[in-house]
């Protein structure tokens, strides 16, 4: 079974208008002026809700390897998930426990020649990424880098975000993030971006103690960010007392993707989302995804592709032909909207 390790902004407000009478007519002038105040915040609120849906709705999932020309080895009768897109869309990372691999899970890659081709066969990523320990949750970023969460000796916690880089043709020896991210619980879904100033922000998951809410028990999964890879802190808006998991972040830092166990889904876990107008912008209150995309069982690790198009997740739905298996839906971009 797949490793359930690490399951887990600045607000604005206008000034109040003030009103200013004018002699001889301290009804009229005010009630004028509240009728403009009220017009303006109408068009503002309106605006806003309208700036913030940048694309349609998502379609019915499909089963990855259902995609007609992708190899058949995509999905298979062991556990396969945590796709994500390379930041070209020429690779899909994955991971999986199918024989072949270094033991437990590893990550492997699907190729393809173009946007418009279906995927290849999965290849192992080979030593140094994979190991005898379980290796995970993928990552791939702009410069042939790549974030993921390794359980191998030497980490901070049971397990931690790693980064590596493809060089001269060859994977870099990992390097463990420290323990300012990295905790001596377990963390997943790293999700890596630069917000409007060039800070690099990661998010992540963590089921390290002290999260959104005191633990009455076994520590539960919260969502936490870091700036310029300084202190883990969690992130406002987002968290709840169930587990928010593995969350995935648009390039442009204006929406986010994860699954969760909260009330109101529609199976044991749920991809959740929400979004906001810039990176300084407060998270909107998340939204379930909805059972056109969520089933009845597990839905998990959604990521976007680089353009926001395409969302990936695994999943063990009817239909699966192991214990998960990978699955894909898409959008249109609304007209007008450039991100």
């Amino acid at each position: 079974m797949f490793t359930e390790a690490c399951n887990q902004a600045l607000a604005r407000r206008a000034p109040a208008p003030t009103q200013s009478s004018v002699p001889g007519k301290r009804r009229e002038v005010p009630r004028a002026r509240l009728l403009v105040f009220l017009s303006i915040a109408v068009a503002m609120t309106f605006t806003t809700l309208v700036s913030a849906k940048h694309f349609g709705d998502w379609g019915v999932p499909v089963n990855a390897e259902s995609i007609p020309g992708t190899s058949s080895e995509l999905n298979t009768t062991s556990n396969d998930g945590y796709p994500i897109q390379s930041p070209d869309g020429l690779s899909l990372y994955i991971v999986s426990d199918r024989p072949g691999g270094f033991d437990g899970l590893d990550i492997w890659v699907a190729q393809r020649a173009s946007r418009d081709d279906p995927w290849g066969a999965p290849e192992n990523l080979g030593l140094p990424v994979n190991s005898s320990a379980n290796d995970w949750s993928p990552t791939p970023v702009p410069g042939h880098g790549l974030y993921f969460v390794s359980a191998r000796a030497g980490g901070c916690g049971s397990d931690d975000i790693y980064f590596t880089r493809f060089k001269n043709g060859a994977w870099e020896e990992p390097q463990n993030l420290g323990c300012q991210i990295n905790s001596t619980a377990s963390e997943a879904g790293p999700s890596y971006f630069e917000d409007e100033s060039g800070h690099a922000i990661l998010y992540f998951s963590s089921f390290r103690a002290g999260g959104f809410l005191p633990d009455l028990g076994a520590p539960d999964s919260d969502i936490y960010f870091s700036v310029d890879f300084g202190p883990a802190q969690l992130a406002p808006g987002l968290n709840t007392g169930a587990n928010e998991n593995r969350p995935n972040v648009r390039k442009d830092g204006g929406e986010i993707v994860f699954d969760s166990n909260r009330p109101g889904g529609f199976g044991m876990q749920d991809i959740w989302t929400a979004s906001r107008e810039t990176s300084a912008d407060d998270w909107s209150t998340p939204t379930n995804l909805g059972p056109t995309v969520n089933s009845t069982v597990t839905d998990a690790r959604p990521t976007l592709s680089r353009d926001g198009l395409t969302l990936f997740f695994g999943s063990n739905r009817l239909g699966t032909q192991g214990g998960s298996d990978i699955y894909v839906t898409n959008r249109e971009k609304l007209t007008g909207h450039d991100h």
